[in-house]
C-alpha cells in the first residue's frame, strides 16, 4: 500500500484539519462496522488525530500504538488472523472509537462499468436479471458482508469515501437488491464453497471507460498510452455543450411524443466528469488502497469499443492491472475479469467488440489473471444481458483454481497457436480437454492469407484441434473466431466452458477492421 501520494495531500489536509480541530482520533469509513478483513495477511489499520497524538489499536488479543504524524495520518499494522469473527474493534485516543461485528475472511474488489453495476433488481424499464425476485428473496446471507461506493470522479485522489452510507452493511433482501449481482453471486458461490466471511466492495460506474480508472501517474509513465489523453480532449472539447445538446435531445423526444412517431434516435454521449482519466480511480479507487484485499473481479470494456478507443485496449487494459497491484502494493493478488458478451443490435457487425474481447484474451499473459467468456449467455439486442448468474460462477471457477488453489478446469478452450497446412489452418488450443462443437460442425470461424482479409471458413475437429478452410483463401496463414459483435458459436470443452474470440494475427494487425 502506498502511504505517498503527493497529489493527494490538498484532500488529506482537509480530513486532517477537521479531524484535529476536533482532537478526535477518525477510521476510514472502510474501517466500519459489519466489515471483513482480510484474512492471513497483515491488518492494516489508520486513520487521522491531532498532530502527535497516541492512538492505540485493540483487536482479539493484539494491542499496538501509533502516533499521528504533522499532519495527523496514523497507521499501523496487527499481525495476520485467520478467518472468524464477530469481532470488536477498539481504537483510542483522545476519544474511543468501536468497530463491532467484524469478520475475517477474504475480501474482493469487484469494479467496472454497467455489466457489473447490474443490481439484483436489474435495470428497470431496460434490463431485469433472471430469476431476479427469487434470488433478492434468498438473499440473507450472514456470512457475505456488502460496501457499496458512490459514483464519484475527482480531480485528485481521495483520502477516504465521503458519503455516511458508504459503510459496510449485512447481506440482506434490503441491501443485495442494489447490489452488483455478478458479485453477489461470485461472493456467494466462495463463501460457500471456502466456508469463511467474504466481503464484497461494488465499486462500479456504467458507461465508463477502463482509463478513466488508472492511475494518473500510471497512464502519464507509460509513453504508449499518451493516446488516451488526446481521445479524451477530443470528447472534453465538446463538454461544454453537454448539457444544451441533452436539452435539445429532450425537445426533440417531446416532439416526437406530442406527434405520435417514434423516439428519434440519439447518439450515446458519455458523462465527460466519468470519462476523463484518472478521474475514477481519484474518488472511487483510491480512497481503498490501503484496505488489503484478498483480489479483483472486474468487468468492463464495452465503453471502450469506440474506432479510436479499441485498439488502444490491449496496452490500456493490462496498464489497470499493473496499476492497481502496485497501488495496493500487494504483489500480484488475482485479478479475474469477465470478457465482454455478445451484442449487435441490428446485427451490426461490431467488430470493435471483438478487438476488445481479443484483447482481454491477450491479457491472460499476465500473471495470477483470469477470464470468464459470456459469449454464449450474451444478449445480441441488449448490453445488458439477463443472466448473470453464469458470469459469476464462472469468475469463481477461476478463484477457486487461482486463489484457492482447487485442481479444477477453470477456463473453455484458449487459442495456442495456428499451422498452416496447405489449403487449410490447424489450430491448438489450451484448456481443450474433451474439444466439441454443440450442434454440428464448429462456426464462428474464418481463415485468411498473406493479405489479412478475412472470409468465413468451414471448420471441423481432429486429433483434439480444428482445422479450417474456405475456397476463397488458397493458403491460409491466420485464422480467428467469434471475430464479430454477435457470432455464431459452438466450440467448448469437457467442462462445458465456451471458447474465446481469438486471432492468430499479432495484437496490432488484429487490432484493425477489415471487412472481406
Amino acid at each position: 500500500m502506498k502511504s505517498h501520494r503527493l497529489c493527494s495531500i490538498a484532500a488529506v489536509c482537509v480530513a486532517l484539519l477537521t479531524a484535529a480541530a476536533r482532537a478526535e482520533v477518525k477510521l476510514p469509513k472502510v474501517l466500519s462496522d459489519h466489515a471483513v478483513l482480510q484474512r492471513d495477511a497483515p491488518i492494516h489499520i489508520w486513520g487521522w488525530a491531532a498532530p502527535g497524538e497516541k492512538v492505540t489499536v485493540s483487536l482479539l488479543d493484539q494491542t499496538q500504538s501509533a502516533a499521528a504524524s504533522d499532519l495527523g495520518k496514523w497507521s499501523l499494522s496487527l499481525a495476520p488472523e485467520p478467518a472468524g469473527g464477530p469481532y470488536t474493534l477498539t481504537v483510542k485516543a483522545s476519544n474511543t472509537v468501536t468497530v463491532s461485528d467484524l469478520l475475517i475472511g477474504d475480501v474482493w474488489f469487484a469494479s467496472g462499468q454497467s455489466n457489473m453495476e447490474f443490481p439484483l433488481k436489474g435495470f428497470p424499464g431496460s434490463a431485469a436479471l433472471k430469476n431476479g425476485a427469487e434470488e433478492i428473496a434468498n438473499s440473507n446471507q450472514p456470512q457475505l458482508r456488502l460496501l457499496r461506493v458512490h459514483e464519484r470522479p475527482s480531480a485528485n485522489p481521495l483520502a477516504d469515501l465521503v458519503d455516511p452510507d458508504e459503510v459496510w452493511t449485512l447481506c440482506t433482501p434490503a441491501t443485495a437488491t442494489n447490489f452488483s449481482a455478478v458479485a453477489y453471486f461470485f461472493g456467494r458461490e466462495i463463501q460457500q464453497r471456502e466456508h469463511v466471511p467474504i466481503g464484497l466492495i461494488d465499486d462500479t460506474w456504467g458507461g465508463t471507460p477502463a482509463e478513466a480508472w488508472i492511475s494518473l501517474e500510471s497512464l502519464s509513465a507509460d509513453a504508449s498510452l499518451m493516446p488516451v489523453f488526446s481521445n479524451w480532449a477530443g470528447l472534453s472539447a465538446t463538454a461544454a455543450d453537454y448539457d444544451a445538446l441533452l436539452a435539445k435531445e429532450k425537445r426533440e423526444d417531446a416532439a416526437a411524443k406530442q406527434a405520435n412517431l417514434p423516439a428519434p434516435k440519439h447518439e450515446w454521449h458519455p458523462f465527460p466528469g466519468s470519462w476523463e482519466p484518472s478521474k475514477l480511480y481519484n474518488g472511487m479507487v483510491a480512497p481503498l488502497v490501503e484496505f488489503p484485499i484478498k483480489g479483483v473481479i472486474w468487468y468492463q470494456g464495452e465503453s471502450n469499443t469506440g474506432d479510436a478507443m479499441a485498439p488502444l485496449y490491449s496496452r490500456v487494459f493490462p496498464a489497470l492491472i499493473a496499476d492497481w497491484r502496485s497501488q495496493w502494493g500487494q504483489g500480484d493478488f488475482p485479478f479475474l475479469f469477465a470478457q465482454i458478451s455478445s451484442f449487435a443490435p441490428g446485427h451490426a457487425p461490431n467488430l470493435n467488440w471483438a478487438i476488445v474481447r481479443d484483447a482481454q484474451r491477450r491479457t491472460l499473459d499476465r500473471v495470477a489473471t483470469g477470464m470468464a467468456v459470456t459469449l454464449d449467455v450474451g444478449d445480441a439486442e441488449n448490453v445488458h444481458p439477463a443472466d448473470k448468474q453464469t458470469v459469476g460462477h464462472r469468475l469463481a471457477l477461476a478463484a477457486r483454481h487461482l486463489a484457492y488453489g482447487e485442481a479444477i478446469e477453470d477456463s473453455g478452450p484458449l487459442f495456442r497457436q495456428a499451422t498452416p497446412e496447405g489449403a487449410s489452418i490447424r489450430v491448438f488450443f489450451d484448456h481443450a480437454e474433451g474439444l466439441t462443437a454443440k450442434g454440428g460442425p464448429p462456426t464462428g470461424f474464418e481463415v485468411a492469407g498473406d493479405d489479412h482479409k478475412f472470409f468465413p471458413a468451414t471448420a471441423r475437429l481432429e486429433g483434439g484441434a480444428v482445422v479450417a478452410a474456405s475456397p476463397q483463401v488458397k493458403s491460409p496463414k491466420y485464422v480467428r473466431y467469434a471475430w464479430s459483435g454477435a457470432p455464431p458459436v459452438n466450440l467448448y470443452n469437457r467442462a462445458d466452458l465456451p471458447a474465446s474470440t481469438f486471432s492468430s494475427e499479432n495484437a496490432i494487425d488484429a487490432g484493425k477492421v477489415r471487412l472481406p
